[in-house]
């Protein structure tokens, strides 16, 4: 009776029936009840089980056939798509896991996981006031924190798609700050720009060079020490280097927390040089700056006040959950807005009914932006600032714990004494150790992490990261961050290795 109701009344337009939504809500809601029962069960509650694996290995062939990704004309039901769901967790990496010590970030935090969850739920885009009240404000509060821990008075700020686009955004930002007609009148007026990071820096800084038409070739990169710092005498020969040769030096990056051995620059010594040079000074903390909410370990950061801009990324050390990244500017005189403003008058009107100041979109390159802010601080409110220094403090005791485990251990080798978290070290088999040092010896060597690499992954067991470096071998790099992580598991970790490599 209903159906025949609605047939007499439907409107037609172009043969397609306008009457009610076509989407059935009740069994939306259903499927979404059942898909988030299937998350928590497989991976909430999973979390911190030492037990379940890191990762469940297939080759991409056969992980294509498990999936069934081909997309059809007619959709599926809810029970293959649930199905579906659990085969994407199965067969993903569990980055959450106490053992995943893969990469830069790792762990779950439950209340991040939940400003997530509400986020992706509300699905807002972060430009203007009217259609993102809560998550501007959230933004503001958050910059103005991190900004108090760099040790500035004043400052301005936006949360980006990572610490590669905020680097990027500071070096076209360093850029329109001694070339302010660039925005007008592009590249072709221009001296040849010159830009210094150290041999040890993010490989971003060479892509935003290649992408914003400075070049490759005029990123000069500075010599670093034995322990992966750049060399302030360096940095000032080739500054001057620059100068001689006619072109225009405007921007150093340092960087506080490298990728590979975690060194952190002399950042005191290198902003003397800029102020000297008159340089922009950024640093890029996207893995160091945890550091500065620890009162034990923000020396790391020493001079970081003096610094133009900083990227800094909560979601590697204090685990706000990817992505959460920060760009920080000292400069509170609406540079980043005049440097990226377009002043589209369908969004940023002038005439709204609010202050359009908090229309803070324009600062950004993005239309469409994530309130990522809002990760970092449900968390914060959560944990508070004590919480959040924990986190820090123990991840670099846990480290500490595992040089000390390692040099107590035959067959293992550290590279060199970290400042961070991360621990470097080489795994020397039975079959090497009574062999002689030579090219023969590190040519074996640099074979055995890439074999004990594939064996971990294919069990399941951990996942650690291994690499060659500036003339070194394969070596393995521990990265402690997940405060779900125990001493036990800095010992399995040990253990798995000799297991792992005991035929070798």
């Amino acid at each position: 009776k209903q159906e025949m109701l609605q047939k007499k009344s439907a409107v037609l337009v172009d043969g397609v029936i306008l009457n009610g939504p076509i989407m059935d809500s009740k069994a939306g809601e259903k499927f979404v009840e059942e898909a988030c029962k299937i998350i928590m069960e497989e991976i909430v509650q999973k979390a911190d089980d030492v037990t379940e694996k890191v990762c469940e290995w297939q080759a991409p062939e056969k992980l294509k056939q498990i999936l069934d990704l081909e997309m059809r004309d007619a959709g599926e039901c809810h029970q293959k798509i649930l199905q579906l769901c659990r085969d994407v967790i199965k067969y993903s990496v569990k980055t959450n896991h106490p053992r995943f010590f893969n990469q830069l970030y790792a762990g779950m935090d439950y209340y991040s996981l939940v400003a997530r969850f509400i986020t992706e739920a509300l699905n807002p885009s972060v430009y203007t006031y009217e259609v993102s009240p809560v998550f501007l404000l959230v933004e503001e509060a958050v910059i103005k924190k991190m900004i108090e821990f760099i040790g500035w008075e004043e400052g301005d700020g936006i949360f980006n798609p990572g610490g590669s686009v905020s680097n990027m955004y500071a070096m076209n930002l360093a850029r329109y700050k001694f070339w302010p007609e660039i925005k007008e009148k592009g590249l072709s007026g221009l001296p040849r720009l010159v830009l210094f990071a150290s041999e040890e820096c993010h490989y971003s800084m060479k892509k935003a060079a290649s992408f914003l038409g400075i070049g490759t070739e005029n990123v000069y990169f500075i010599k670093t020490d034995e322990r992966g710092k750049m060399i302030p005498e360096e940095l000032e020969k080739q500054v001057q280097r620059a100068r001689k040769e006619g072109s225009a030096p405007f921007l150093v990056c340092a960087t506080a927390g490298t990728t590979v051995l975690g060194a952190f620059d002399p950042l005191d010594k290198i902003a003397d040089i800029c102020e000297n040079h008159g340089l922009w000074l950024h640093v890029d903390a996207s893995w160091g700056g945890s550091a500065l909410i620890s009162r034990k370990h923000r020396r790391l950061l020493h001079g970081i006040h003096r610094a133009d801009s900083v990227a800094w990324n909560p979601h590697k050390m204090l685990l706000a959950g990817i992505q959460c990244c920060a760009l920080l500017v000292k400069d509170n005189s609406g540079l980043l807005k005049n440097c990226y403003s377009a002043e589209a008058a369908y969004l940023f009107q002038q005439d709204k009914f609010y202050d359009v100041s908090y229309d803070t979109g324009d600062k950004s390159i993005q239309c469409s932006r994530r309130p990522d802010a809002f990760k970092f601080w449900l968390m914060w409110k959560a944990l508070g600032t004590t919480g959040l220094e924990e986190r820090v403090n123990r991840a670099l005791a846990l480290a500490r714990y595992l040089v000390e485990e390692i040099k107590k251990r035959e067959g293992f080798q550290l590279l060199l004494e970290p400042e961070y978290a991360n621990v470097c070290f080489w795994y020397i088999p039975p079959s090497l150790r009574k062999m002689e040092d030579g090219p023969e010896f590190w040519q074996k060597l640099h074979q055995v992490a890439p074999i004990i690499k594939e064996r971990m992954m294919k069990k399941g067991s951990m996942m650690l990261g291994y690499q060659p470096h500036w003339g070194k071998v394969n070596f393995f790099r521990q990265v402690v961050i997940s405060p779900q992580v125990s001493r036990g598991d800095m010992d399995f970790l040990l253990d798995e290795i000799e297991l792992l490599a005991k035929d070798l």
